[in-house]
């Protein structure tokens, strides 16, 4: 089944409204929640979707986000937001395609990151959390977020990084990680 799946990389400024609207509504059913208030924070987005047929059944997208671990130079940073698969076409490796897939696209970025519900699936992709102290960068310096869990995926660009040293991101709209 997994090769009917066709994937598509679409810059978010390209998507017309309908599409946009598509994946919208894609994302709110899977996620629950009215989450359309989120993708407007989101500038600049890239999407992978991944379509069986006709029928979106799979999604992720990235934004360029700044990390700094420790006292390190800024890491230009594919962020990954919003992967779901329809309940229905889960457990069929689409999530795993999609993410492979993004993966691929990246690796001109110095690092991946996202901050997963449940990590069995990035882990088996080679993702790995980050163990030290995560904070917001803000006007009023380094906000940390101890609630918070970060993953991370390595890089060809990737420097070599302690993941006990403490890791920030720049303060933005709605989630902070």
């Amino acid at each position: 089944m997994i090769e009917n799946l066709k994937i598509e990389l679409r810059e978010g400024d390209a998507l017309t409204r309908d599409e946009k609207v598509e994946i919208i509504t894609f994302c709110n059913r899977a996620y629950q929640e009215d989450l359309e208030p989120l993708f407007k924070v989101y500038p600049g987005a890239t999407h992978v979707i991944g379509y069986f047929g006709n029928t979106m059944v799979s999604h992720a997208m990235w934004v360029t986000r700044w990390l700094q671990a420790g006292n390190s130079p800024l890491l230009r940073t594919a962020y990954v937001e919003m992967v779901a698969t329809a309940p229905e076409f889960q457990r069929r490796g689409f999530a795993t395609a999609i993410m492979q897939e993004l993966a691929k696209s990246i690796t001109d970025f110095d690092l991946g990151a996202l901050c997963p519900a449940k990590s069995g699936l990035y882990a088996r992709l080679g993702w790995v959390y980050w163990r030290g102290p995560l904070y917001i960068r803000s006007t009023r310096g380094l906000v940390p977020t101890p609630e918070e869990r970060v993953m991370i995926l390595r890089l060809p660009k990737t420097p070599q990084l302690d993941l006990d040293e403490g890791l920030s991101a720049e303060w933005r709209e709605g989630e902070l990680w």
